[in-house]
Formats: C-alpha cells, structure tokens, sequence
C-alpha cells in the first residue's frame, strides 16, 4: 500500500516540530496588538536563537554601518515580519538536524538550499520586490524540504528514484520519478508540510509551485524566481553562468518574464550568489554562538 502527502507529513510531525519560539514569534508578528517589546522578549528567552538573530543582523544580508547588538535593535533596522522569516529559516534547519538520512548529507542538501535564497533573494531585489526578498530567501532555502522527508522516511522508494534520473538526461526527472514511484514529488509534499505548520502562503505556493511556476494559480513571479533560484544555485555551485554546461534543472522559457527580471542578469547573479553564499553558510550551518 502506497503512503499518501498526508501520511508522511503526519509522520514526520511526529519527528520534526518548529520550536514553540517560533509560533510565539509569528503570532506576535501577525497580531495587530503586539510590539516589538513583546516579540523581543520572546526571542531573547532562548539564547541560541538570540545569538543567530544578532549574527544575521550584523551579516553581509543587511550591511548595517552601525553594529546590531540587541534584539530591540535588529527588530528595529529589520523588522518583524522579516525577523520572523528568518527565525523561521534557522528554526527549521534546526528542527529537520536529528532525523536519519542515508542518501543525502545534511551539510550538502542545506548548501544548495542557501545558495537557492541567496538567489532568490538576488533575484527579488532585482525584480523591485524588496519587501518580501527575505521571505523569498526563506522560500529558497525551503524550497527542497519536501525531497528531505521522502529521504528520510522513504529511503528505499528515493534510492530507486535517484537510481533512475541519474541515468536520465532531463533532470527535471526526479520529480516526475517521484510521481511515478509514491503518486506526488516532493514539491507536493514540501507544500503540504508547510500549510499544516500554518505557514505564511507565500511559502506554502514557491514549493509547491518551484519546478511548475507556469502552472500555479497565486503568487506566480514569486514561484518564477524560486523556480530560477534554484538553477542558479547549481550554477553557483559549479562556478559557471552558462547553464548549458551543467546538470542545473532547465529555466523555463517565459520565467524571467513572469518574475519581471531581465534574463541578462544572469551571469552577475551567479556571481553575487557565490558571494553571498560564503557567508550565509557559516551564518546558518555554524553552530550559534
């Protein structure tokens, strides 16, 4: 009997849960009625997580000539609803630390997940969408969540999945392996996982949508620039602006048009992803301090 998106998400809600900080966080920042003081005080109750916000604020993501030393500060020069995105982003890399995984490593499949926000991020900024370039960094880095459940819980079902699209040339295979394999890919799943931990929509529509931003019915230049992230990141990792020339997953014709981008871009992309990658790797891979 095949296990359904539903099962496995109440499978790995029994493994992986967002920390109670986190839903504290993104109650506050969504009420009407909360300040900054409250949301602070939430944060600042857990040291690691304090650490993390303070690290991120001070990073290159933001540039800051001033140095960020408090919570207050970093709600402050941020603001909430971007603190909160990227609570959520360390929260869950936390969260998904403990659970076995014999196909891929941890440190591999998160840094290509950084290096697809830092892209998107990039990409949002160019696009005129400054506002929500944290949550599309958040989005990126989310974007393969959904592949990391099916390893874990499905291990044998992904061994003969990657088996076969490594021996395919379209490598937008995987996804339709998936399917053919369990009935859904991971980026079904990915949603799914999200919508039942009542995340905002915007993240919930990028996964779903990132290999597919032509088909999806809302938000669709934000699942554009997921969906183009996610090849620069393998571009990025491979220190080429020539798509043709690695195994990164086909930009669909129409995608820079959809997310309102310039595809000539491209090349300085790759490049300023590589460059901001260096140091949002050690910002979330490294122990906080």
């Amino acid at each position: 009997m095949s296990t359904s998106v539903s099962q496995l998400v109440k499978q790995v809600d029994n493994l992986v849960s967002l920390p109670g900080v986190f839903y504290r966080v993104n109650e506050l920042v969504e009420s009407p009625t909360a300040g900054m003081e409250q949301i602070g005080e939430v944060i600042s109750q857990d040291p690691g997580l304090t650490a993390r916000v303070l690290r991120m604020a001070n990073s290159a993501m933001y540039g800051f000539s001033r140095k960020v030393d408090t919570v207050a500060r970093a709600l402050t020069t941020i603001g909430t609803k971007k603190l909160r995105d990227l609570v959520l982003a360390t929260s869950t890399i936390d969260a998904f630390e403990g659970i076995p995984n014999e196909l891929v490593t941890m440190e591999d499949f998160w840094a290509h997940s950084i290096r697809c926000g830092c892209a998107a991020k990039l990409l949002a900024e160019q696009s005129g969408r400054r506002a929500t370039a944290d949550s599309l960094f958040v989005a990126g880095l989310l974007h393969d969540i959904g592949q990391l459940v099916i390893f874990s819980q499905l291990p044998g079902e992904s061994r003969a999945i990657l088996t076969r699209a490594m021996e395919d040339v379209d490598e937008t295979a995987i996804s339709r392996y998936e399917h053919d394999q369990l009935g859904f890919d991971h980026a079904e799943l990915g949603a799914e996982l999200l919508a039942h931990w009542h995340l905002p929509e915007l993240f919930v529509a990028t996964l779903r949508w990132h290999h597919q931003p032509e088909a999806a019915d809302r938000l669709q230049a934000e699942c554009a620039i997921v969906h183009l992230a996610n090849s620069i990141a393998v571009m990025a990792e491979l220190d080429s602006t020539d798509i043709d020339e690695t195994d990164a997953p086909p930009m669909q014709a129409g995608a820079w048009k959809t997310a309102g981008i310039d595809a000539a871009i491209l090349p300085g992309v790759v490049g300023d992803t590589q460059g901001l990658f260096a140091e949002m790797r050690d910002l979330f891979l490294s122990p906080a301090a």
